[in-house]
């Protein structure tokens, strides 16, 4: 388990790591940081939320689809619901807003 630092620290790399992912991959998308939420927007008004849980230690999605909670296990971070990774998850949402295609390479901490 991270300390509360630790997930801090983590969880700020990867909403920067993910803001800086779609600046590349895709203009309809904006994104903006507020406190422990990332809100990813598309252009036709569809959202994403990204949530950490201090309390818990987890990720959070919310999105059309559902919403899905993310704990990390050696390096990745899994769904308590279907042990899908938080990729894999970020990237079907992305892709149902933009209704095309969206792949956010998986995070590697350095």
């Amino acid at each position: 388990m991270m300390t509360e630092s630790e997930f801090l620290r983590v969880s700020d790399r990867i909403f920067a790591y993910i803001e800086e992912s779609l600046e590349d991959l895709d203009d309809d998308f904006d994104c903006y940081t507020l406190g422990n939420v990332l809100t990813i927007e598309h252009a036709d008004g569809a959202q994403i939320i990204i949530n950490r849980h201090l309390a818990n230690g987890e990720l959070w999605i919310a999105a059309k689809s559902g919403g899905y909670h993310f704990a990390p296990q050696a390096g990745v971070w899994y769904s308590e619901r279907d042990r899908a990774d938080f990729f894999t998850v970020l990237n079907r949402v992305l892709s149902e807003a933009a209704q095309s295609e969206i792949v956010v390479p998986p995070f590697q901490a350095a």
